[in-house]
């Protein structure tokens, strides 16, 4: 929950009126920043390529099935909370919440575990399934914890260098980093069965990583799930973005929609506005750049300018897994299916190791589904629903056919759906569908090399080596998304664009308030 109201940041009691802003984007970061700044009194324009808010934090229409893009578990919601009450708003004003208990199923294909956030039922459920092992969740939420409160303030803040990185402010949270440690080794010294294990750890997902590779710091995704359960949105959590611009523009900042920026425009290395690719110049005070990162230095900066992340540098850089996905319209509803369920592959290792090492297709899939129209109707028509199944893929970097390979895809779904979900007929029942592949991602949403989770958070990619919210290339230019610190997921997303907004309030002296999340 949000809890006490600290100090202002500045004392100059000066408002934003008269600084106008540029957002290029309008995912949940760039929406969430529009909000805050138009709050604090910027003049904000945010300019959107697509003819809808969200970015892959959108949703589609069609039929009257409703299918959301991207993410699908709410974590932290406190988080989210917060960008409404620093804005003077409300979440709960536009946007309808439901906790979900259980959170999800996980299935392996001899057992199946359901996972809640009250912890004395999944202890019963460990029991259950992995006798004796019941005891190592309460050693996992007590150490998880306390990494989470000393991690907290580092996400809350810019990490701008190494020398600001050890500040005194931020000494506290380096012990707890667990350098030289994976998520799964770390999540090893809580529960000794290697199922039980991963049944904690699948969130390195999240990361578009690996957990035999992901920093054991990220142990802490679960922890967060299970302490401060996990939410759904009614109508899907596209509604998150189009809430947040909705409470922007009653702020008033403006909405372009249809508006691809073409580039910016960069004098004496200060960004001082954007140029759409209509041709219009709009200057401004600060940019904010919410688009991916790897397709905004490929396309959005003036040739010669990057010094720092050039092509070379792009392509030294570590990114994320891709995704297969599908968005089905059904003309039932699958009351047996839970709101969400993750099948793991029967070698999931083999399976992990294909997509994130040897970048190839993989014959054993693991694949997630969400099935929201148990708990959600709104999303689909009466009587029938809309399922989301996601398959984790390699990015672009491998050497994969698409066209080819998004048919086997399909054909595995189908088969996944038949032999671990047991049910036979899916295909008969399809009225809509919408295929995505790492292609796609790259081709309708401008996302580099398909990376649907933007940079790796790999070591060498995160804090004051990932890049920076105040942009080190360019003056007066700020970063907010997935690709910058603290990373990629919706509750780190919401940070980004926090953090990027209160630097751009310090540069104007402009006051604003600060609240604590309580832990």
């Amino acid at each position: 929950m949000i809890s006490d109201l600290t100090s202002p940041a500045t004392t100059s009691g000066i408002s934003g009126d008269g600084k106008r802003v540029i957002v290029i984007g309008g995912g949940p970061g760039g929406v969430a920043s529009a909000l805050l700044l138009a709050s604090r009194g910027f003049e904000v324009d945010l300019y959107e390529k697509q003819n809808r808010i969200g970015g892959r934090t959108g949703e589609l229409v069609q039929d009257g099935f409703h299918f959301d893009i991207g993410p699908t578990f709410l974590m932290m919601k406190p988080l989210l909370d917060r960008i409404f009450a620093e804005s003077g708003k409300n979440s709960s004003d536009y946007l309808e919440f439901t906790r979900l208990d259980p959170m999800y199923e996980l299935r392996f294909s001899d057992k199946v575990f359901r996972a809640s956030d009250d912890n004395e039922k999944t202890k019963e459920e460990i029991e259950k399934l992995f006798p004796g092992q019941s005891a190592g969740l309460d050693k996992f939420l007590s150490r998880e914890r306390k990494r989470f409160e000393k991690l907290l303030p580092a996400f809350e803040r810019p990490w701008s260098g190494l020398s600001k990185s050890l500040s005194p402010s931020l000494l506290p949270a380096l012990p707890h980093l667990s350098l030289g440690s994976t998520v799964f080794g770390t999540l090893k010294k809580y529960f000794t069965d290697d199922d039980l294990a991963l049944l904690f750890s699948f969130q390195s997902k999240y990361l578009g990583m690996s957990a035999w590779e992901c920093p054991g710091a990220f142990a802490m995704l679960s922890y967060m799930e299970h302490d401060h359960g996990i939410w759904h949105t009614k109508g899907g959590l596209g509604k998150i973005p189009a809430a947040l611009a909705k409470a922007a523009e009653d702020c008033g900042a403006r909405i372009h929609l249809n508006t691809p920026v073409q580039e910016l425009l960069v004098e004496n290395r200060t960004v001082v506005g954007v140029k759409l690719e209509d041709g219009e110049v709009v200057r401004g005070d600060s940019v904010v750049i919410n688009a991916d990162f790897g397709h905004a230095m490929s396309n959005l900066i003036p040739n010669g300018e990057l010094k720092k992340y050039t092509k070379e540098k792009l392509s030294s850089m570590k990114f994320s897994c891709s995704t297969y996905m599908l968005h089905l319209g059904i003309d039932t509803v699958f009351e047996d299916l839970p709101h969400h369920t993750i099948v793991f592959a029967k070698n999931y290792k083999q399976n992990v190791d294909e997509i994130f090492t040897h970048f190839k297709s993989s014959s054993d899939i693991s694949f997630y589904v969400r099935n929201a129209s148990v708990t959600d109707p709104t999303l689909a028509p009466e009587g029938k629903s809309s399922l989301y199944i996601l398959v984790p893929t390699p990015n672009l970097d491998g050497d994969i056919d698409w066209e080819t390979q998004k048919q086997i895809y399909r054909q595995k779904v189908m088969e996944g759906f038949r032999d671990r979900l047991g049910i036979e007929d899916l295909e008969s029942h399809i009225e809509v569908e919408r295929e995505f592949t790492p292609q796609t991602w790259e081709e309708e949403l401008d996302i580099f090399k398909g990376a649907t989770f933007n940079l790796s958070h790999c070591l060498s990619q995160m804090a004051f080596l990932r890049p920076q919210n105040k942009f080190e290339e360019f003056r007066n230019c700020y970063l907010v998304g997935g690709g910058t610190h603290p990373g990629s997921g919706l509750p780190t997303i919401f940070e980004s664009a926090r953090i990027s907004s209160n630097l751009i309030s310090d540069s104007h002296g402009v006051k604003y308030t600060k609240t604590a999340i309580a832990t």
